[in-house]
């Protein structure tokens, strides 16, 4: 199987052929055949590890070449097992692929050397999951050669007959969507808040280097571990840029509503601006404490990009809009500085808006100043 055909350079398609695309990927409920009769599949894929800057991912499939060891693959009973059957009990999340699990692998490693138990988390298809088996068959290609502290790792995969799952490194936090709308959840600090922007933004802009399109950034997809570092995850819709003299790679619009950029919705074309522009509007969930789309709120305060265009960010009322669980304890002219950064992301001219590099270096600008401006409280 081609590895890499996931990831070509893709030509622009017709209305004709993208209208098509789209009512085949909605008629599609359960897994294509895989191009194998074996029951258990290896894709040859390494363990992630440490690696030069590359120029793209094509770079890191060269890299792999010359690594030997492979991603665990894991036999579906050893994962219910380790899941009590895919109890209720120890289910830790849900989205469109399906539900994650905590689980314990007693030998994590799969081999005949001594390893202790480890927490994992198991994300299985659901059969009936419109993104399927080219989401999952993505994230173990993506997943299997990139490695970075702000990415999350994945330790194997399991494909048995129609069943696709993958084991990942747990993250015990849960996501920063949680911490910033849930009750259950501690309330993250100011400062927690930029420290886990910044290291989602090194995420991002490491995909950019590689020349990767995210195109999923949202709250849930930030993962925390037990020192709420953030690690990106679910990249499922993750594609390679454009190469050459393309400017842009033209795909079927998929994504969340409130987070995608409204290019990238009006025309299916997608740059890495287009994951600026979700950052941006995280970077204002993280101000508000609100989602993007509140719909329990009164009409005018439904989305929030609109709603805090109520409160330009150099106004006396610009206040009102940040997160009250914040307790007045955040130095607001830093709050000032983010709230403008992200309006630079969220800029209607894609080509206006910052990379990825400059905004990891000004948030860690702001986090400095930040961390000056606290020690008065």
């Amino acid at each position: 199987m081609n590895c890499m055909f996931l990831f070509k350079s893709k030509k622009p398609k017709s209305r004709r052929n993208l209208d098509k695309e789209n009512k085949n990927s909605r008629l599609q409920k359960s897994a294509p055949e895989l191009t194998t009769r074996s029951s258990s599949l290896s894709f040859s894929l390494p363990t992630p590890r440490s690696l030069p800057s590359p120029t793209s991912i094509k770079d890191l499939y060269t890299e792999r070449e010359q690594n030997h060891q492979n991603l665990r693959v894991f036999s579906y009973n050893e994962l219910s097992n380790a899941t009590c059957g895919f109890s209720r009990k120890l289910k830790i999340g849900q989205g469109g692929f399906g539900c994650v699990y905590q689980a314990t692998i007693d030998n994590p490693t799969g081999t005949s050397s001594h390893s202790s138990p480890l927490a994992v988390a198991v994300k299985k298809l659901n059969r009936q999951s419109l993104q399927g088996h080219k989401q999952w068959l993505a994230e173990v290609q993506l997943l299997g050669v990139v490695n970075h502290p702000n990415v999350v790792r994945l330790l194997g995969y399991c494909a048995e007959d129609t069943e696709r799952l993958l084991v990942y490194e747990l993250m015990s936090n849960r996501s920063l969507e949680e911490h910033l709308f849930t009750r259950k959840t501690v309330t993250l600090s100011w400062k927690q808040r930029l420290e886990i922007m910044l290291g989602a933004a090194q995420g991002l802009a490491y995909l950019h280097e590689i020349q990767v399109i995210y195109r999923d950034f949202k709250s849930s997809n930030v993962l925390l571990n037990d020192d709420f570092h953030p690690k990106l995850s679910d990249f499922g819709l993750a594609r390679e840029g454009p190469e050459g003299d393309n400017t842009h790679v033209t795909t079927a619009r998929v994504g969340t509503d409130g987070y995608a950029a409204p290019e990238y919705v009006a025309t299916g074309h997608l740059r890495t601006h287009c994951d600026v522009y979700s950052f941006g509007v995280v970077l204002y969930e993280i101000i508000t404490g609100r989602r993007t789309i509140e719909r329990m709120k009164p009409l005018a305060e439904k989305k929030l990009l609109e709603w805090v265009k109520k409160y330009p960010v150099d106004s006396k009322s610009f206040k009102m809009i940040i997160d009250s669980k914040l307790c007045h304890k955040y130095p607001i002219k830093m709050v000032r500085r983010v709230a403008k950064l992200a309006d630079h992301c969220l800029k209607k001219n894609d080509k206006e808006r910052p990379t990825m590099a400059f905004v990891v270096e000004s948030l860690r600008k702001i986090i400095e100043e930040s961390n000056g401006a606290m020690r008065s409280y």
